[in-house]
C-alpha cells in the first residue's frame, strides 16, 4: 500500500480506524533537534474528534506516545515512532456494512483492488489515519519553525456556497482558533457554523475550501520538472481524505485572465529581487521565489451521512442504507490541521532537499 511519503523527511504511516491504534515512522529528520511529545500534541488536539459540536463526537484524547528517535530531550537523527492509541474505537458499531458498500467510500474500491476490506469504519481510508501525517506534521514544523523560521497557516474559507474574504498575509493562528469552524472572518464563521448544523439535522453533509499560507519560505526551494514544488504539495494535498482539488495562487481564476493582469511584476527588495503582487502564490518555474506560499484545497461533502441511500451489498444485490454512528457532519475544520501538516512535510523535506546542493561560487 502507498503508505511512504517524502524523500529526505520521509514518513510511513500505520494503523486502522478502529484497531489498536494509530501510528507513523518519520525518517531523516536531523539529529539534535528540541522535541517532546508535547511538540506534537497542540496539532493532535486541533485534529482529534470530540472539539466541538460540529465535529465526530467520537472521544479520543489522541496523546502522542514517542517510541524512539529522542532521547534527553533531543532527536538522535534515528527513525522516530509515534504511536497513538485508539480509545474509543468500536468496530461492533459497524456490523451492519460488513456485507455492503457505502456510496462515495472505499469500500468497493478496496474489494477491487485487494479482494479483502477492514469493514471497520472503513480501516485505512478512514481520515483517522491522518493522525500519523500530524504528528509528523508537527516535527516538520518544529524543524521549520525553529532553524528556517518557516510559519505555515491554513483556515476554513469556504463552506458550502459561503466563502470568506480575508487577506492570507494577515491571517494569525488566534484567528483561526478564535471559532469552531476555523474560519477567521468572525461573520463568516458563525454563518458556517449554522449552516453545518443545519446540513446535519436534516441528515446531510457540506464541503468547502482549505486555504493555507507558508511564510518566510526562501527562494530556491523545489526541483525542476517532476519535483516542482507545487506538483508535490498538490500529491500531499490530494491524498488526504475528501480532498478533491487542489490550486496554487490564482489557480482557475488565472484563465480568466491576461497576461499583463497576471504576470508579477519584480521590484527591487532588501535581499534580492522581491515581487509586487503574488499572482504566482509563490512558486515560478516549480520553484519558491521568496514571497509567501498560497495555496487552496477543495473538499468535497462528507460521505457517511443519516440519509437514505441506495446501495449495493458485497454480493451485488440493491438494498437501501441509512448511516448511522459517528460522523463529521463537515470535514473543513478538522481538516486545517491535516492540510498544515502536509504542507510542512513537503517544504520540510524540500529544505533538507536542498541543504544538499552546494552552488559553486561564480
Amino acid at each position: 500500500m502507498g503508505s511512504i511519503f517524502g524523500h529526505t523527511f520521509r514518513l510511513s504511516t500505520w494503523g486502522e480506524s478502529h484497531g489498536t491504534g494509530i501510528g507513523v515512522v518519520i525518517d531523516g529528520c536531523p539529529p539534535r533537534l528540541p522535541l517532546a511529545a508535547d511538540d506534537l500534541q497542540a496539532d493532535l488536539d486541533r485534529r482529534r474528534p470530540g472539539q466541538s459540536h460540529l465535529t465526530s463526537q467520537r472521544g479520543e484524547a489522541d496523546r502522542a506516545e514517542i517510541l524512539s528517535g529522542v532521547f534527553e530531550g533531543r532527536t538522535t537523527g534515528a527513525p522516530i515512532a509515534v504511536l497513538v492509541r485508539n480509545d474509543d474505537a468500536r468496530p461492533s458499531a459497524y456490523e451492519h456494512l460488513r456485507d455492503l458498500y457505502r456510496p462515495s467510500h472505499a469500500d468497493w474500491a478496496y474489494d477491487a483492488k485487494y479482494g479483502h476490506r477492514d469493514w471497520r469504519g472503513g480501516g485505512r481510508a478512514s481520515a483517522r489515519e491522518t493522525i500519523g501525517r500530524v504528528a509528523a506534521g508537527a516535527i516538520a514544523r518544529q524543524l521549520l519553525g525553529k532553524v528556517a523560521g518557516i510559519e505555515v497557516l491554513a483556515w476554513v474559507s469556504r463552506v458550502h456556497d459561503l466563502v470568506a474574504e480575508v487577506d492570507p498575509s494577515e491571517v494569525t493562528l488566534e484567528d483561526v482558533e478564535a471559532h469552531p469552524t476555523r474560519c477567521p472572518d468572525p461573520a463568516t464563521a458563525t454563518a458556517m457554523a449554522t449552516l453545518i448544523e443545519d446540513a446535519r439535522r436534516d441528515g446531510d453533509s457540506l464541503g468547502g475550501v482549505i486555504t493555507c499560507v507558508a511564510r518566510d519560505v526562501p527562494a530556491g526551494l523545489g526541483d525542476p520538472v517532476f519535483d516542482r514544488m507545487e506538483a508535490d504539495l498538490a500529491k500531499g494535498m490530494l491524498s488526504l481524505p475528501a480532498a478533491k482539488g487542489f490550486d496554487v495562487g490564482s489557480g482557475f481564476d488565472a484563465v480568466a485572465m491576461t497576461g499583463r493582469q497576471h504576470n508579477d511584476p519584480f521590484v527591487p527588495g532588501p535581499d534580492g529581487p522581491t515581487t509586487a503582487s503574488n499572482r504566482s502564490g509563490g512558486v515560478q518555474g516549480g520553484i519558491t521565489n521568496g514571497a509567501d506560499v498560497v495555496f487552496r484545497v477543495a473538499f468535497k461533502p462528507t460521505a457517511t451521512i443519516s440519509s437514505e441511500q441506495d446501495t449495493v451489498t458485497t454480493e451485488n444485490e440493491a438494498v437501501t442504507l441509512e448511516a448511522r454512528g459517528r460522523h463529521d457532519p463537515c470535514v473543513l475544520p478538522r481538516a486545517v490541521p491535516m492540510v498544515e501538516a502536509m504542507a510542512l512535510l513537503v517544504l520540510a523535506d524540500h529544505w533538507l532537499r536542498q541543504r544538499t546542493v552546494d552552488v559553486l561560487p561564480a
